[in-house]
């Protein structure tokens, strides 16, 4: 038995869907919405959408290339997904044993966590979902080369002073590029010190910014230099040329817009990380001013909470993140 891509296809109204934990639901929907989707179904922690197909900022993955097709039996559904591609991994939120019967006859995959630094996973990898007993939905393209999206790494236990480092190494590793030796970091609302552990075990040279004080083992590095003040008082006079402005301060959106334009403007050469603090309900029309910003691309990292990641990189940004 062989197939092709399409044959057998069953008609669809939605060109993408994307992953979404239910707290995040009502912001992906306003923010496809907002760019102009149609939301078409919303099934489970799945959210279908038509009329502007692409990465989505809120999602946990977004299934680009989506597909539904019969299942007929086990050994089919099998067949189809391998005649497709090699590397699958299989979310579904119901006919669980069935599907497990599927995934058996699938080649196995082993989601090692990454070792930071490192790149993302390079081999393509798709997504399934059996949604009925005779039917499933396919994409062999997705923006995400993790298991449902989630990017874990062998966690430091030790170095860093709270959990706030995964967020950077997970963007500097969706970025594919992080600052090393010979470059100069600001940290912007440092304290206690995660990012600024990240930045200084890179052996990058860190102004570290913040009212309170950071952890003492980071402060007294070598290759870390501390200013108290207002991280929002801190302009370009102040630190010099940086190759990286990075931060996690907690804020108001509209205020952490505010930095981001200004630190885009004054540092149009410099790779900018920064996390979006969201209070609540989610205004769609800040968020899209984030994106007016040349080179914006945003993210919702497996490490965030109620917050996207700013990206604004040389490199273009990850493809990943989403961008207008």
């Amino acid at each position: 038995m062989t197939f092709d891509d399409h044959g057998d296809a069953l008609p669809i109204d939605y060109d993408t869907v994307h992953i979404v934990g239910r707290a995040h639901q009502r912001a992906l929907i306003d923010e496809l919405e907002h760019r102009g989707s149609r939301v078409t179904a919303v099934e489970g922690d799945r959210v279908h959408a038509r009329g502007v197909p692409g990465v989505a900022a809120w999602a946990d993955n977004s299934w680009l290339a989506p597909a539904e097709y019969p299942v007929a039996s086990i050994g089919s559904a099998a067949k189809r997904l391998k005649a497709i591609q090699r590397n699958w991994h299989g979310h579904h939120a119901d006919h669980f044993r069935r599907a497990g019967l599927i995934a058996d006859k699938l080649p196995t995959i082993r989601f090692r966590p990454l070792v930071f630094p490192s790149l993302p996973p390079t081999a393509p990898l798709g997504a399934w979902s059996l949604v009925a007993r005779d039917r499933m939905i396919v994409s062999p393209v997705c923006s995400r080369a993790f298991a449902d999206g989630q990017a874990v790494f062998v966690e430091d236990r030790h170095g860093p002073p709270n959990r706030a480092y995964l967020k950077l190494w997970e963007a500097l590793t969706l970025a594919r590029t992080w600052p090393g030796p010979g470059n100069q970091c600001l940290d912007l609302g440092a304290a206690p010190g995660g990012w600024t552990w990240v930045l200084a075990e890179l052996g990058a040279t860190v102004i570290a910014v913040d009212r309170a004080d950071l952890a003492p083992a980071i402060a007294g590095r070598p290759n870390v230099t501390t200013r108290v003040g207002d991280a929002f008082g801190v302009g370009v006079d102040d630190v010099g040329a940086c190759e990286w402005i990075c931060s996690d301060l907690i804020a108001y959106p509209d205020r952490l817009l505010a930095l981001a334009r200004y630190w885009s403007e004054a540092a149009p050469n410099a790779n900018i990380i920064l996390t979006v603090k969201c209070q609540g309900t989610v205004d769609p029309g800040l968020i899209a001013a984030f994106y007016a910003i040349p080179g914006a691309r945003l993210a919702h990292l497996s490490a965030n909470k109620h917050e996207l990641t700013f990206f604004r990189l040389g490199n273009g940004g990850p493809p990943e993140a989403a961008r207008v």
